[in-house]
């Protein structure tokens, strides 16, 4: 059995990452969530298998452009898809400079940013790939029918 995606999500809007963190892990993907990007920094030196960072531009402290910095740095080849409240073209297009996979706009709904998150793990490699299409293959999907059963 092939292991979760591992996904940490940094975003200093709790709300936010409280609606979406257990429509993550419902769709079969593990989710650490952070509020800061030292926060984020420092749980990546304590782990290395993250496989997806989802990072939000405007955060307390380090913004999301210097942890994606910081973040080249330490882990290059780590996809980072970057959350935008706004439609701040420049800093977008920043943040594809300095490698995110994506850049998705705020409030993103879940299905885009699973697509995202299994589309960073397919242009970042097979293992992830895998793991993107078993955590898929799993999820529970709106209207989908139960074994045996008639649709939800």
């Amino acid at each position: 059995m092939s292991q979760r995606i591992k996904v940490l999500f940094v975003d200093d809007e709790m709300l936010y990452v409280e609606a979406l963190a257990p429509a993550l892990r419902r769709r079969g993907l593990e989710v650490e969530a952070v509020v800061r990007g030292e926060d984020a920094l420092a749980a990546l030196s304590r782990s290395d298998d993250v496989d997806v960072v989802v990072l939000d531009l405007r955060l307390p402290g380090l913004s999301g452009i210097e942890t994606l910095e910081a973040l080249r740095v330490r882990q290059a080849a780590l996809p980072v898809l970057v959350l935008s409240g706004t439609a701040d073209v420049v800093t977008s297009a920043r943040a594809l400079e300095l490698g995110a996979a994506d850049v998705l706009l705020k409030p993103c709904d879940v299905e885009s940013l699973v697509a995202a998150i299994e589309n960073a793990c397919e242009r970042a490699g097979a293992a992830c790939t895998e793991q993107a299409h078993d955590a898929t293959a799993r999820a529970p999907r709106r209207g989908s029918s139960p074994p045996g059963g008639r649709p939800r």
